[in-house]
């Protein structure tokens, strides 16, 4: 297990309005991977992966806005996923990185989708910065809507999303913070794998001021439709028009015991993704990066030399 004193962040100033820390470290001239946290994390989803890509790559590791000490800009409207995919691009830019690698787990995968359609070729409609996408259990947008209306195992698996959403339950979060919500709606279980100083770090990021509805926030501004279970709910228009396909290299890395996304969300995948390597991990939760950093980092050490 990675020291917790060991990387460093920065401050950085974006030209999106807000201020992230980051880590940056590895050579500076070499290609550059963009490693995006998902809920309820930080920068060390990646302890298992940032010392060992920092070899040959330039590792760069955002706390993403509403998280830590980042910045919580008020509002929802604040959060939407065009809003946090632009802070990908400044971070590149703040950085002087031209062309990047886009890794996500969880909302931060989410996040990589949408990064990956809006800087793939530009032949395909894209402004060329994004050279490859590398996705750990996160859902494909398109796939995501469609299992919640679709597959009844993951509406049910999806229903916290409603709670997350519910101003009924402002107060709960004002009083006892993110960790009431989480053992509200997903009955929260520490992960066997999770240490205890890793615990202690995440719970005190989770009490920065205003960092609960920062959090939430991602949730309460996605347009995605969550029916509650049994609902005949108005089918969205995502799911009637065709949806443009992930031109960049992709490399999709699951871990097939998440509770929360179910495999029905990587079935039928590659119709979405022009060049897609599947890696299936398991005997593993959600949190793949660091509940099987063995598997992950083989997988993405080779992956990421063949498509070098």
């Amino acid at each position: 297990m990675t020291d917790i004193a060991e990387f460093a962040l920065q401050r950085v100033a974006l030209a999106t309005g807000v201020e992230l820390d980051i880590v940056d470290t590895g050579p500076k001239d070499a290609p550059a991977l963009i490693f995006l946290h998902g809920f309820p994390e930080s920068h060390r989803t990646w302890r298992e992966q940032i010392g060992v890509y920092a070899k040959d790559y330039r590792v760069i590791a955002p706390d993403q806005r509403g998280y830590c000490q980042s910045s919580k800009p008020e509002g929802v409207e604040n959060y939407t996923p065009d809003k946090i995919a632009a802070d990908v691009f400044a971070i590149a830019d703040a950085l002087g990185v031209d062309r990047f690698t886009v890794i996500g787990h969880d909302w931060g995968g989410a996040i990589a989708w949408l990064v990956a359609l809006m800087g793939g070729p530009k032949e395909a409609g894209g402004n060329g910065r994004v050279e490859r996408l590398v996705i750990l259990n996160a859902p494909h947008p398109y796939k995501f809507q469609q299992a919640v209306f679709d597959d009844e195992g993951q509406r049910a698996a999806s229903q916290y999303i409603r709670d997350f959403r519910d101003p009924a339950n402002d107060a709960l979060i004002a009083e006892q913070g993110i960790i009431g919500m989480l053992m509200k709606a997903v009955r929260w279980e520490r992960s066997t794998a999770l240490t205890g100083e890793e615990s202690a770090l995440m719970l005190r990021n989770w009490q920065e001021p205003g960092a609960a509805m920062g959090m939430l926030n991602w949730y309460r501004a996605t347009q995605l439709v969550v029916p509650a279970m049994g609902e005949e709910a108005e089918r969205p228009a995502l799911l009637d028009a065709p949806f443009p396909t992930i031109a960049v290299p992709t490399l999709v890395i699951w871990a097939t015991g998440d509770l929360a996304l179910r495999p029905c969300l990587i079935e039928g995948l590659d119709d979405y993704v022009a060049d897609l390597t599947l890696v299936k991990v398991p005997d593993c939760g959600h949190f793949v990066p660091w509940e099987a950093p063995g598997a992950v980092n083989a997988a993405m050490s080779d992956w990421l030399a063949k498509t070098a």
